[in-house]
């Protein structure tokens, strides 16, 4: 099977775009990742979640693919909810991998703030079980602080060690000129924070944001002639499912597809967890990251939070955790998200990302969710 690599990369700021549509952001990031890597796409690849609830536009591949120029080429959308983007990078990975094509252009890309919050929460909400949960009123929030309080109950774990998270992701994300949020939180500030949905506070959970990324992967021949820059390989690429309606979840404290996908990226890598420099993991809510450390190998389970509270996981560690400011600081355009992480990494693996830098990182990993653990796709890249 064909090696993949990363040709390119592209990335706009998370934010309120109220000036821009999907394709404006969508535009703006694939510019960016084709003109990087001076390769035309033979295929587009798309991750979005909520563009059929929102901007009641289906077939979303040819509508991107003819309004950014790419009209004739294979385009089509990957829908896995939060987990659209590294769905997508999936896709298009093993489009390469197979040989059929030497370029896939994936993009990211969501647009939620021209909609009041309700009406967001709502579609986010459609990735839950529509039958037994959604029909019952359940949101994501509710549904995660379920696993919350369970984890923190189960494993002794106070609200204090919960809150170094976020306080860790404000403080990387204020480096980050694609942040949403560019400001530094204390303790305190989280603990104070409204209560969303006990014992998930506000400060807990991502807000909602605007958001494009894109990534143009190619094959070896085409990444041989690129030369300005360092290439990193897509050296694994994974992804496994568990069910969607939490209440059939064998713990709460647990994502099975996680440690799944992890292990079968791992292997198709050739690495383990102790030979990861740098991680961009799905901190939709803090709970998500705590569980996610100890699902990876980076933690013992019941003993991610507490090794934050003791300083594991910031920058200058192995792994250093987000640097970005992941979901809760820069931001989470939930179609898009997946894409965000991939470009990061690769970034960090070239050393030219623009924010908080992870010295001679030579490999990375992205872990990206759908719904509360029932979609988990993995991906380890490679410094060459």
């Amino acid at each position: 099977m064909a090696r993949v690599y990363v040709g390119g990369v592209g990335l706009t700021k998370v934010g309120r775009h109220f000036d821009k549509g999907l394709i404006d952001l969508a535009a703006e990031a694939a510019f960016k990742a084709i003109d990087e890597a001076g390769v035309e796409p033979e295929a587009l690849v798309v991750g979005n979640m909520m563009s059929s609830s929102l901007q009641h536009q289906d077939n979303l591949g040819a509508y991107i693919a003819n309004g950014i120029g790419l009209r004739g080429i294979p385009a089509f959308k990957v829908e896995a909810a939060c987990g659209s983007g590294g769905a997508a990078v999936h896709a298009a990975f093993n489009m390469v991998k197979s040989g059929v094509y030497n370029a896939v252009l994936v993009v990211g890309v969501e647009k939620m703030t021209d909609y009041p919050t309700a009406v967001v929460t709502e579609a986010l909400a459609q990735a839950a079980d529509a039958e037994y949960e959604l029909f019952y009123g359940a949101s994501f929030t509710g549904l995660n602080a379920l696993m919350m309080r369970y984890y923190m109950e189960k494993y002794q774990v106070s609200r204090r060690e919960m809150s170094y998270w976020p306080v860790m992701m404000h403080k990387n994300a204020v480096a980050n000129p694609y942040a949403q949020i560019r400001r530094e939180i204390k303790l305190e500030d989280v603990e104070r924070s409204q209560v969303v949905a006990d014992p998930i506070r506000l400060l807990d959970s991502s807000p909602i944001g605007d958001g494009a990324a894109a990534v143009l992967l190619v094959s070896e021949n085409i990444a041989s002639k690129l030369t300005e820059k360092p290439v990193v390989e897509v050296a694994g690429s994974a992804m496994a499912t568990d069910t969607v309606e939490l209440s059939n979840r064998e713990s709460l404290d647990a994502m099975p597809a996680a440690a799944q996908a992890a292990k079968k990226a791992y292997k198709m890598a050739g690495v383990e967890p102790r030979d990861i420099d740098v991680i961009e993991i799905h901190d939709a809510f803090t709970i998500n990251a705590i569980i996610l450390l100890e699902e990876l190998g980076f933690a013992p389970r019941g003993q991610a939070a507490k090794q934050l509270a003791e300083g594991r996981f910031a920058p200058g560690d192995k792994p250093t955790a987000n640097p970005s400011g992941g979901l809760k600081a820069r931001g989470h355009p939930v179609g898009a998200t997946g894409v965000y992480q991939v470009a990061e990494i690769v970034m960090q693996l070239r050393g030219d990302f623009p924010g908080v830098k992870v010295d001679k990182a030579e490999i990375g990993l992205t872990a990206n969710i759908g719904g509360d653990g029932s979609s988990l796709i993995i991906h380890v890249l490679r410094r060459v």
